[in-house]
């Protein structure tokens, strides 16, 4: 299953390997198509592929970290 999300990180996560932790934790693909990082916020739009129960799990783990998770328009679903 794939899904395209927004992610926008807050300031203190910037930084951090918010992500790539996800990604291994939850054997989560995560394919970048846009970013714009700044000195106060980050924002990706990306395509996460895995098994469904993996994607839910790793979105809330996002949103458990303080990361806003937004479903983009044309979702992939497969």
């Amino acid at each position: 299953m794939k899904l395209r999300v927004k992610l926008t990180f807050p300031q203190h996560l910037i930084k951090e390997p918010v992500l790539f932790t996800m990604a291994k934790k939850y054997d989560v693909m995560p394919n970048i198509r846009r970013a714009r990082v700044t000195e106060t916020v980050g924002e990706m739009i990306l395509e996460l592929e895995g098994e469904e129960k993996n994607l839910e799990d790793g979105i809330q783990s996002l949103k458990d970290q303080g990361v806003e998770v937004e479903l983009v328009e044309g979702d992939i679903i497969e």
